[in-house]
């Protein structure tokens, strides 16, 4: 196999590897700031959640 094609493809896999993983931690953040019982838990789950889609914004 030459080799761009398998960088390229090592490169896709990756990139979808990264994006399951964010989307994951966001649905887990966004989960903890709607459910929790605690009112500091979910104040800090939301400025978290805050913190991580602006950064994904600029990126």
């Amino acid at each position: 196999m030459p080799l761009l094609p398998a960088l390229l493809n090592a490169a896709t896999l990756a990139a979808a590897g990264a994006t399951a993983a964010y989307t994951a931690v966001l649905a887990a953040v966004a989960l903890t700031s709607v459910l929790s019982p605690a009112p500091e838990i979910r104040r800090d789950a939301r400025a978290t959640l805050t913190i991580l889609l602006r950064r994904r914004r600029r990126g």
